[in-house]
């Protein structure tokens, strides 16, 4: 049965995307459904960034287009949230993590208004949600990287964001937090939002999620996980190291 686009969360047709003289995507296309957990894979310098940044209107296409919801970015900003690299994040500023959290209400106001009472509301039911409402009074740049990202993610919950982007969510956490964040996401699509991230992690997908992206400027593969990695596609992606799905859901490398 054929879909229509109201049923896709994200919608990528011939993307061509380049950084002035420079082209770093090619030709890209790409359906998310809605409600779905997606994955973007492949090595440094492949696009991965650039793509997630195109679907929220930080880079123009040169060439394609990119929907979401149906619509072009930036009539669907309510609607998104966007998790930069940590790198990306001025971690010295300060602020708390309710005030992190309150920014995701912003967008439904005008600039000149306030955050009312029914605001913080929110925002503190956000951060129970991910197990963090201890820590509202706590300086953001205090806490661990599993704990920054549970307050990135409460503050997508407050914005109301149907479709979540993260990029490289899972970079510097420990086991535990990495599998914390997964059981988050988990939750999340539970919940009916689509989570859409880029990650170096292999080990996730196989279990987790439902869609992912092999991307190295140009798609190389799209599908399940378990059924469109195998060792030709990885080998493809990542070169000589490659890792490789084995049926258990875990991940061996290869040389």
């Amino acid at each position: 049965m054929s879909r229509n686009s109201l049923d896709f969360a994200v919608e990528v047709n011939e993307l061509t995307a380049a950084y002035e003289r420079t082209e770093v995507l090619s030709q890209v296309d790409w359906k998310v459904p809605v409600g779905h957990l997606a994955a973007v894979i492949g090595p440094n310098g492949g696009g991965k960034s650039t793509l997630l940044k195109s679907l929220v209107g930080m880079v123009q296409p040169r060439l394609g287009a990119v929907k979401i919801f149906g619509q072009r970015p930036g009539e669907v900003r309510g609607k998104v949230a966007y998790l930069p690299q940590a790198e990306e994040v001025d971690w010295s500023f300060p602020i708390s993590v309710l005030q992190v959290v309150l920014q995701g209400r912003t967008i439904h106001h005008r600039w000149w208004q306030r955050n009312q009472t029914p605001d913080k509301m929110q925002a503190l039911e956000a951060l129970a949600k991910v197990k963090m409402e201890d820590y509202a009074e706590r300086a953001i740049g205090a806490l661990s990287g599993g704990q920054k990202q549970r307050v990135f993610i409460a503050r997508a919950l407050a914005q109301n964001a149907d479709l979540v982007i993260m990029d490289e969510p899972g970079t510097g956490l420990d086991s535990t937090a990495q599998h914390e964040l997964l059981d988050l996401f988990g939750e999340m699509k539970a919940a009916g939002h689509t989570v859409v991230i880029s990650t170096h992690d292999l080990n996730c997908l196989a279990e987790h999620f439902d869609t992912v992206l092999g991307l190295n400027g140009r798609v190389l593969v799209e599908g399940p996980p378990r059924e469109v990695l195998t060792g030709d596609i990885i080998s493809s992606l990542f070169s000589r190291h490659f890792p490789v799905i084995t049926p258990g859901g875990g991940v061996t490398m290869h040389d």
